[in-house]
């Protein structure tokens, strides 16, 4: 007997609808918050620090700095960006792959340009990465060992520098961290002791090292040593772009600084804060207390425009070029290569370039405009026009940062207000106070998204898209980060209430305050209308009337699975338009959806993205069980992980025959159930009626001597009305069913397959075989492309020795689990009908947890999975 994969977590036969208490709802929030507390907590340091400072002093002597120093700067910089493409060529050389040099040079410098201004929590969890990887054939697992390999390789750079920093100079640092030497002295032993722990054992190749779930395999001395190397000198050449900018007055030798500087890189990266900004200024500010205020920020300054925005702007021209060319047409075969590089994520960096933009507007309304400049409006443009540009300005900032979220998502609506935001933006720049500097930049981030307009398809509603907690305290972060900046731009003035009324044109702290009164009521609003909308969240069970538009969406589908949404146990969200819909069910606080959502390309991500926010604002974990490949990169996408459960068996019918000697098994069991006195017969939907009780009780009987209860979710159950919506596939002996099975077809005819099927004991001992084949037969006679044959559990798991735990563990309990199911004698009968196999995927949150790989178990085989062969 076989019936439909696994079912969703449950404690038992069914899933139980419990909603996500409360309290986990505020827990998703507590990393955001912490992240926003701690921002805070940075600035009050930088403002303290900065005692009676003005930002005038500060922007001075970022000027004052040469040029060659400048240039000198940009060059180790590319030095450094060069170098972290070799972490990515050493990490494919450690799992045994190969993608040509450019490639993974291109793929390199874009994900370390965007991750570190913007951290990896706003790149979506490496999507990046994957989408430029995947297309040369890497998979989920492949792209997370690239990472993990290159964040180790990062971590062994910071530990040897700060290690070695605080050995060579001891007293110097301990001042400087208000230690004692002696605790500086034991801290810099440990590192380098945990360091040269690292080499000996990655030294010897063959080694396993099991880490949350994750199986680290040694690479070797000749991956390990340049791996050492390559971290360390990458430090040190990022350390070198600050540590040539720094004043003389700094007073500190490039050993001693770069130790301060990975511990700086460190606590940034601890902190979790976006490019750890402030984090890491407030490191440097504090343990460098002999040199000047202004003149180190201003060096900080300068740094954070060299080491992180340049190559920003550089990757961005680099899309808009690609971009530009492949729609031209006119490319080499090198460049439309190259071009298919970028495709995949100018979501990603149309948002981030969107945030920035955002930010960039945001900063200069809070700052002094340039005076000598403004002296030229007096002659050509009224002072009304001046103010009003100002203000738009800061509103047109204000709405990039909020809209950019929506860009991640691909919303076509988000797109377009985008484009205008940044139009607006521009002639502001320009009208209040000449900034052609602000208008270029912004010209250029205006021209790169614009580019990227095809990508951007997703019919959503802007206003009805909810903010997670991350993006609401980034929002917050921002908008602080500005009124900051402005009451440091303006520190001397005496404010007053008259300020609010005072109209001049240099009259810049009372537009600076209006301004920020604006962007906070503005900020503040759109906070609270976001919180307070009343979210469409569907009942514990779908309605008839749901049920009904669901018919009309899966006479459209090609998936089969799609008809599990009537099995009525399951909540349906649907699009806007109603042409697509996830099914899903709460247990706990997970929030699983049976399959790909349903419906056309944009549909699902749409509704992915729509159901993930919707599970993040209840405070659930968003699972998708059984999902496909092909939707792997939209999971990334939503910064969720793929864990491979199994593979489907499919079984093309448009050749399909009881020919030759591959099919002779399937031949002789054909006729050894006919001379059985076997038939079999279709009955269309709703023609059962009369034969329901004799269905009944082969259905009892057979629940009875299997000792079990009817499943749900993935699965349907024996009820004469959920049985009326199909086909019905009968096998009857001597006239009376001794077998049976529902049929889960697609509108399109590109796949059937089988749901409930039963047994009684008249059955033939070859029924399960003519069950198959007739169906077979009668799929190609009807036009069906496919039969799907269900999913072999556990089966085609990696093996390899960088397998995740859930692989290892999967693949044992695949091999020696035949005491409580039959997962190798399932995939062994499947296979003997000569199918191709599809991988499906349980998609879920975060990282593959041991905990988490012992749940993947329990959803394999304790809900609806039945034994299907039974010797």
């Amino acid at each position: 007997m076989i019936d439909r994969e696994p079912q969703a977590p449950s404690a038992g036969n069914d899933v139980r609808t419990v909603e996500t208490p409360h309290y986990m709802r505020w827990l998703a929030a507590v990393g955001p918050v912490a992240g926003l507390v701690l921002l805070i907590a940075v600035g009050f340091v930088l403002h303290r620090e900065l005692g009676g400072h003005h930002l005038h002093d500060v922007l001075n002597h970022l000027r004052a700095i040469a040029g060659q120093t400048i240039g000198t700067a940009a060059l180790l910089t590319a030095a450094s960006y060069w170098l972290l493409g070799s972490f990515d060529l050493l990490a494919l050389r450690y799992i045994g792959k190969q993608i040509a040099y450019p490639r993974v040079a291109f793929t390199a410098f874009v994900s370390y340009a965007f991750g570190h201004n913007l951290g990896v929590a706003t790149l979506t969890g490496g999507a990046i990465r994957y989408r430029m990887y995947s297309v040369a054939g890497l998979s989920t697992t492949d792209v997370a060992t690239v990472a993990g390999f290159c964040t180790l390789t990062s971590a062994i750079g910071l530990t040897a520098l700060i290690g070695a920093a605080l050995l060579l100079e001891p007293q110097r640092l301990a001042a400087a961290l208000h230690i004692s030497p002696t605790i500086a002295l034991g801290i810099g032993a440990l590192a380098l002791l945990l360091l040269f722990a690292y080499a000996a054992w990655a030294a010897h190749a063959g080694r396993t090292l099991t880490i949350r779930g994750w199986s680290l395999q040694s690479p070797g001395a000749s991956i390990a040593l340049p791996q050492l190397a390559l971290g360390i000198i990458d430090v040190a050449l990022a350390a070198s772009v600050l540590w040539v900018l720094l004043p003389p007055s700094a007073d500190l030798s490039l050993p001693a600084f770069a130790g301060l500087y990975a511990m700086a890189s460190s606590a940034g990266l601890i902190s979790h804060v976006p490019g750890g900004l402030g984090v890491f200024e407030s490191v440097i500010v504090v343990s460098l207390p002999s040199t000047p205020r202004d003149e180190l920020l201003g060096a900080l300054l300068a740094y954070r425009a060299i080491y992180y925005l340049l190559p920003l702007l550089c990757a961005a021209v680099l899309f808009g070029y690609r971009e530009f060319g492949a729609q031209r047409g006119r490319l080499s075969q090198a460049e439309v290569a190259a071009a298919a590089w970028i495709a995949p994520v100018i979501p990603q960096v149309a948002g981030s370039l969107a945030l920035v933009a955002g930010l960039l507007l945001l900063i200069s309304g809070a700052t002094v405009a340039h005076g000598s400049r403004l002296d030229q409006f007096r002659n050509w443009l009224p002072l009304p026009v001046l103010e009003v540009s100002h203000l738009a300005g800061s509103v047109a900032g204000l709405g990039l940062v909020v809209v950019a979220q929506a860009l991640f998502r691909r919303s076509r609506a988000a797109h377009h207000l985008i484009m205008w935001l940044l139009a607006a933006g521009i002639v502001a720049s320009i009208l209040k106070g000449l900034d052609f500097e602000e208008a270029f930049s912004l010209s250029i981030i205006s021209a790169v998204i614009w580019l990227g307009r095809r990508s951007f398809y997703r019919p959503a509603s802007i206003i009805r898209e909810r903010f997670t907690p991350a993006w609401t305290a980034t929002l917050i972060a921002l908008v602080g980060l500005t009124a900051w900046i402005g009451f440091l731009s303006h520190r001397n003035v005496a404010y007053s209430n008259e300020l609010w009324w005072t109209f001049a044109l240099d009259a810049d702290a009372p537009r600076m305050l209006r301004a920020l009164l604006v962007v906070s009521l503005g900020a503040a609003g759109i906070l609270f209308a976001n919180l307070l909308g009343s979210p469409t969240i569907a009942s514990g069970r779908a309605s008839e009337q749901d049920l009904d538009r669901a018919r009309l969406v899966i006479a459209e589908s090609p998936n089969s699975l799609a008809n599990g949404a009537l099995i009525g146990d399951k909540r349906l969200l649907f699009n806007d338009s109603g042409k697509g819909f996830v099914m899903y069910q709460v247990t706990g606080r997970s929030w699983v959806a049976l399959g790909d959502p349903v419906g056309t390309r944009e549909v699902q991500e749409e509704l992915a993205w729509r159901f993930h926010e919707l599970t993040d604002r209840e405070g659930g974990w968003t699972i998708f069980y059984q999902a496909t490949a092909l939707r792997l990169p939209l999971y990334v996408d939503l910064g969720l992980t793929a864990m491979k459960i199994g593979e489907e068996a499919r079984v093309a019918l448009r050749d399909f025959s009881l020919e030759g000697s591959a099919r002779a098994e399937l031949r002789h069991a054909r006729s050894r159930a006919q001379r059985d006195g076997a038939s079999f017969e279709i009955l269309a939907p709703g023609q059962a009626g009369a034969l329901l009780p004799e269905l009944r009780q082969v259905s009892q009987q057979w629940l009875h001597d299997k000792s079990t209860g009817e499943k749900r979710f993935s699965v349907g159950r024996f009820a004469p009305e959920y049985l009326a919506q199909f086909p019905l596939a009968i096998v009857r002996r001597e006239g009376r069913p001794v077998a049976f099975a529902n049929v889960w077809t697609s509108g399109t005819h590109t796949e059937f397959s089988v749901d409930l099927m039963r047994f009684g004991t008249g059955a033939p001992r070859s029924a399960m075989d003519y069950l198959f084949i007739e169906l077979m037969l009668w799929g190609r006679s009807q036009g069906y492309e496919s039969f799907s044959l269900g999913m072999a559990p556990l089966a085609g798991l990696a093996t390899h020795p960088l397998a995740p735990a859930w692989n290892r563990v999967g693949n044992f309990v695949f091999r020696h689990g035949e005491h409580f199911y039959n997962f190798e004698g399932l995939r062994h009968y499947k296979a003997k009908f000569l199918p191709s196999w599809e991988a499906r995927y349980l998609i879920t949150p975060g990282g593959l947890t041991v905990p988490r790989v012992l749940a993947g178990i329990s959803l394999m085989i304790s809900g609806g999975i039945r034994q299907m062969v039974r010797k």
